[in-house]
């Protein structure tokens, strides 16, 4: 993407096609794929599975306590909304994939409530 406003663009065409999510949740995963890359100290590829405990550990980093109610308002209610999201801007060109990646490598990670509530620790 050449500048924020073309990305902008971009994301705001994909939630015009799928209504599921909100447009913050797309730069919230693209945040959240970079803090895994620099936790992994990986620039490359990350399977569907590291990137939703990524995505955990970020959300619980931003937002503490109400990183479930945030991700569900946003409508990510499982991990394999967040493969959706991925592979919409795949779909988009705004991210890349191996011939391996599936949808099916984000299902069931982890259960929301558990991660979010349940586990949480101050």
């Amino acid at each position: 993407m050449e500048s924020k406003e073309d990305m902008i663009s971009v994301l705001t065409v994909i939630c015009e096609h799928d209504k599921r999510y909100k447009l913050d949740a797309y730069p919230f995963i693209l945040g959240a794929l970079n803090f895994t890359m620099q936790r992994l100290k990986r620039k490359g590829h990350v399977s569907g599975k590291e990137l939703s405990e990524g995505i955990r550990d970020y959300a619980l980093c931003e937002y503490g306590r109400m990183a479930r109610t945030v991700l569900e308002h946003w409508g990510v209610k499982v991990t394999e909304d967040f493969g959706n999201i991925v592979f919409n801007m795949v779909d988009a060109g705004v991210l890349g994939k191996t011939e391996d990646d599936n949808i099916e490598d984000f299902k069931n990670i982890f259960d929301f409530k558990v991660v979010f509530e349940d586990e949480y620790s101050y």
